[in-house]
């Protein structure tokens, strides 16, 4: 199954993302570094756009073209980078104020919430397996809360811990608007093609990223946290553009489970909460990683219920 392949390769990647997102925002202003983000994203896709809207041109046939679409396609792509970007406010602001190993954990929780989205809006019922899946998920993160406390982090009064989960949220939603999207008609979605998804809802966030850059944030820039420049900013773009091309591929395949692909890509935690003990030296690394063990049992539960 090259959908579950490319699953797994796009969890990598945006395992590493977390990894350059979190040494990005260390001791910087958030909005400059989500405006960068867009902005290097809409360039990696710039030229795809502006080679396929040439005629005979080198792209059309392969993976990389950009079909041409009216106002009726472009309107539910804007629609989904209104709910990216929501996503992605929350979960820079929670990333920069909390440790990797406890946003990581958290965030993996995601499929849980794509599984209960299917369940409510597609109807899909959940087997013996999936139930499994989702208590140890809901056990996993009391675990997690525990282990914050050792840390000074209240989950019932930080607002941070609110910002990660509701950012979590945002994007199981997206996961299940990205089924929408892109499923075959017969299935009941919009069979979209996925290039025009992807490349144009980073041009659409860069223009809501640039609004949000030039009227909320510059006015005020000299009395909230500076900004400054780092390596890793451009890295973040790069890997995250990755991830979500061969993730919008994994979907645009025969046989792709939305539910199954959610849940292979939430073990980029396993990379993320590496790197937050190797580079970052967090704690309470011991008491943290039975709760991420815990996340993915989870994950494979859920994967056995939807084989």
């Amino acid at each position: 199954m090259l959908w579950l392949g490319l699953a797994f390769l796009s969890a990598t990647l945006l395992g590493f993302y977390d990894v350059f997102k979190k040494q990005s925002l260390k001791e910087n202003a958030v909005i400059p570094v989500l405006f960068l983000n867009t902005l290097f994203s809409s360039l990696i896709f710039l030229p795809f756009i502006l080679l396929s809207l040439e005629k005979g041109n080198a792209l059309e046939g392969t993976i990389f073209h950009v079909p041409t679409a009216g106002w009726e396609v472009h309107k539910y792509v804007v629609l989904k980078s209104l709910i990216v970007l929501s996503s992605w406010v929350f979960g820079y602001f929670g990333m920069k104020h909390l440790p990797l190993t406890i946003v990581g954990p958290i965030n993996a929780t995601r499929p849980v919430m794509v599984l209960v989205g299917a369940l409510l809006v597609f109807g899909e019922r959940l087997n013996l397996y999936q139930w499994i899946g989702v208590l140890l998920a809901i056990i996993s993160f009391f675990m997690l809360s525990r282990s914050g406390k050792k840390e000074g982090i209240d989950f019932k009064h930080d607002k941070w811990i609110y910002f990660v989960v509701l950012a979590s949220m945002l994007g199981a939603v997206s996961g299940l608007y990205d089924k929408y999207l892109m499923a075959p008609v017969t299935d009941g979605g919009l069979g979209l093609d996925r290039m025009v998804v992807q490349s144009w809802y980073n041009i659409y966030q860069l223009i809501m990223m640039g609004t949000v850059l030039m009227f909320l944030w510059y006015p005020k820039r000299k009395t909230t946290t500076p900004f400054h420049w780092h390596w890793c900013i451009p890295l973040i773009s790069l890997f995250l553009s990755a991830a979500d091309f061969v993730y919008f591929y994994s979907l645009s395949l025969d046989g792709a489970l939305i539910s199954v692909v959610s849940m292979v890509r939430r073990s980029s935690v396993i990379v993320s909460f590496l790197c937050g003990a190797m580079f970052f030296r967090e704690r309470n690394l011991k008491s943290k990683a039975i709760d991420l063990l815990l996340v993915l049992l989870g994950m494979i539960f859920l994967y056995l219920g939807a084989r």
